[in-house]
């Protein structure tokens, strides 16, 4: 398989998954901003801070509201982790190998781009705005699927899926990250009180919601939804799970090994801490460390591939 081919596929499963994860933290975060009394100043740019955008977003913009923050998150094509920027970037890598995906998926994909660059002033009308991303979310879900169940299962499709967990371990720590300490901090002493709709929006953030409930039986708490995303093996957005699947994708690619070494370096790390044992700026370096190690995978990959 040529580099650029792989390059692109790694890509566009980067893109996609980035594009879900950030549709569904802007929803999330309209209705925790709803669910809270409103005394409480939680706030928009926690949501700049979960995707590392914190210089460019004040370069254009003078202060942090609503307003600003959905429109730099969801439409600013000059920012580069906007839904709108992901999602051009992932139609043209889609576009560059639409011999090597199914064709369904290449036009699901491009649908998705136009609905989301016709319809997003949808996004800055509170009204309209959750309708319009969950459009997206399942959309993508949809195009998932459809390469899963149309798509060779070859080279290109490791690389796809590489590129997606890579994607998905990155922003499960940027989510856990700001919001257990950022957020809670603001809050301090009303801690006690809202400490389950501050986890809870973590878990719906990840989707996890519903699977937490399933698999803890406990009420929600910091300590268990710690574990829970970073380290339940058998949840497929947890960090572990991530992990995981990046090490089988990587297996039957040639000149893996470095790159493996890695992923089992990281995974032995996240299974010997105590994450839910850490206090605030514990888990920051701990996850600080874990996102560094997703950074020396994300180079490795493309130093051995691209």
């Amino acid at each position: 398989m040529l580099s650029r081919v792989a390059n692109n596929i790694f890509w566009l499963g980067r893109y996609l998954e980035r594009v879900e994860n950030t549709a569904r933290l802007v929803n999330v975060n309209a209705n925790l901003l709803l669910d809270l009394p409103k005394h409480i100043k939680l706030g928009w740019e926690p949501i700049v801070d979960i995707i590392s955008e914190r210089e460019e977003f004040y370069q254009s913009y003078d202060i942090a509201s609503e307003a600003n923050v959905v429109n730099f998150i969801i439409g600013d094509v000059d920012n580069p982790s906007s839904i709108s920027s992901a999602l051009h970037a992932a139609r043209e890598n889609a576009r560059t190998i639409r011999e090597i995906i199914p064709r369904e998926a290449w036009e699901q994909i491009n649908a998705l781009y136009l609905f989301a660059k016709e319809n997003k002033e949808e996004a800055l009308n509170r009204r309209y705005r959750y309708g319009y991303l969950n459009k997206i979310i399942l959309a993508n879900q949809a195009i998932t699927g459809l390469l899963a169940g149309t798509m060779t299962h070859d080279e290109g499709y490791d690389f796809l899926r590489l590129g997606r967990n890579l994607e998905r371990a990155d922003m499960t720590t940027r989510i856990i990250d700001v919001r257990s300490a950022s957020l809670l901090l603001n809050i301090e002493n009303e801690q006690a009180t809202f400490d389950n709709l501050q986890w809870m929006s973590v878990l719906k953030t990840l989707t996890a919601y519903q699977m937490y409930r399933r698999h803890m039986r406990l009420r929600i708490n910091r300590k268990d939804v710690l574990r829970f995303l970073l380290q339940e093996e058998k949840f497929p957005r947890s960090l572990s799970h991530a992990l995981q699947q990046a090490e089988f994708c990587l297996a039957p690619l040639p000149n893996s090994e470095a790159a493996i070494r890695l992923v089992k370096s990281l995974k032995a790390k996240l299974k010997q801490a105590k994450p839910a044992m850490l206090t605030q700026s514990e888990l920051h370096e701990f996850i600080d460390d874990i996102q560094k190690g997703i950074n020396d995978i994300h180079n490795k990959t493309t130093e051995t591939y691209f």
